[in-house]
Order: structure tokens, then sequence, then C-alpha cells
């Protein structure tokens, strides 16, 4: 298998899982990501101490805190 084969693969897989269909050129159809509220990250200050979630361990800049944890 090439690499134009797999990469065509990969486009047929992720069109299919995404729900995309074809265009009429052949290719995948483009898709529209909608804001959705759990996608929406807060505007926190960057902490170099403990964890807001787990103050028993040290702040990774995750941003699992930003958000609405989905």
């Amino acid at each position: 298998m090439d690499e134009q084969a797999l990469r065509e693969l990969v486009r047929e897989a992720l069109s299919r899982h995404l729900g995309g269909g074809e265009s009429a050129a052949g290719g995948a159809a483009p898709r529209r990501f909608v804001a959705d509220a759990s996608n929406y990250r807060y505007n926190l200050p960057k902490s170099d101490g403990p964890c807001l979630i787990e103050p028993a361990v040290q702040c990774n800049h995750c941003g699992y805190c930003e958000s609405h944890g989905h």
C-alpha cells in the first residue's frame, strides 16, 4: 500500500466517522463545527501552584478547570 492509497483510506474513514458526504468534486464535503457550551473555556489566570481540581497535585496546565469538563 502506497502513501496515496493510505491517505484515501484515512479520508474515507474520517468522512464516515464525521458523517460528511461526498461533494460534487469527489472530495469530502467541508464540515462545519458549531460552537457548543461544552467547548467554552474560561479565562482563568495560570497557576504555578496546586491544581484547582485536585489540590494534592501540581498544576500541569491541562485546561480542565477552564472548561465544563466535557
